[in-house]
């Protein structure tokens, strides 16, 4: 039930991630980025990957890195404007981009982890992200079918996780890492404070174990700040 590994290329590289896969990651922003995990992936040169996450980094973060690598073909997003290289792949038809609502793009890997085959959202109706989707009218109210978020990989950061792989997330860091635990075939976590079983109290896990397959400690310097305003 040892789930540890000694660093995340090793991790990568137990993924086994071949060309063309689909991953999805936990973070907001920079907020709660597995960036020792997207460095490694980097570095493993798979390509062609389709990326889901609430956003594309910045661009010399997160998944920044992999769009400076040309790493990336499709982005599945919510939000991404604060990465200059997102849009100039993109305005040159090397990217492409769903966008999604933040709410529904969480559903969606919520609903991927719980085996759930759909679900209808009022969000959208009515423009482009409900083109080519079925819709429906309940109570009186139109509604656009959303389908679930599976991936190959799931990569996510935690605060804290035992070797069992039992994960507990601290403020805005938890995010969308528990959905995206739950949503990959595979998934590897990276944690601030790895303990022993027994040492996190079970009424504070949040993503159980039996959703990781690998969990590692990762190394981390000065936060990064996404967008800095002075006055």
């Amino acid at each position: 039930m040892n789930k540890v590994v000694k660093s995340a290329r090793e991790a990568i590289e137990k993924a086994q991630l071949k060309d063309g896969a689909t991953v999805v990651l936990g973070g907001f922003g920079l907020s709660g980025l597995p960036e020792n995990l997207i460095v490694a992936l980097r570095d493993s040169g798979v390509k062609d990957l389709t990326c889901v996450s609430n956003n594309a980094g910045v661009d010399d973060w997160g998944l920044g890195l992999l769009l400076q690598t040309r790493q990336i073909r499709k982005m599945i997003s919510s939000y991404v404007g604060e990465n200059a290289t997102f849009e100039k792949q993109y305005l040159s038809g090397e990217l492409e981009v769903e966008l999604i609502p933040q709410g529904t793009l969480a559903e969606r890997m919520r609903a991927g982890g719980a085996g759930i085959g759909g679900f209808y959202t009022p969000a959208g109706v009515g423009t482009v992200v409900a083109d080519g989707k079925e819709t429906r009218v309940l109570n009186g109210q139109e509604y656009v079918l959303e389908m679930p978020i599976r991936a190959d990989l799931a990569l996510v950061k935690a605060w804290k996780g035992d070797t069992m792989g039992n994960l507990v997330y601290r403020m805005a860091a938890r995010n969308f890492n528990p959905m995206a635990a739950t949503a990959g075939n595979v998934t590897i976590a990276e944690v601030e404070e790895l303990v022993e079983p027994g040492q996190i109290d079970p009424d504070h896990v949040v993503t159980p174990g039996i959703f990781v397959n690998w969990i590692l400690k990762g190394t981390y310097g000065i936060k990064r700040i996404e967008k800095r305003t002075n006055r």
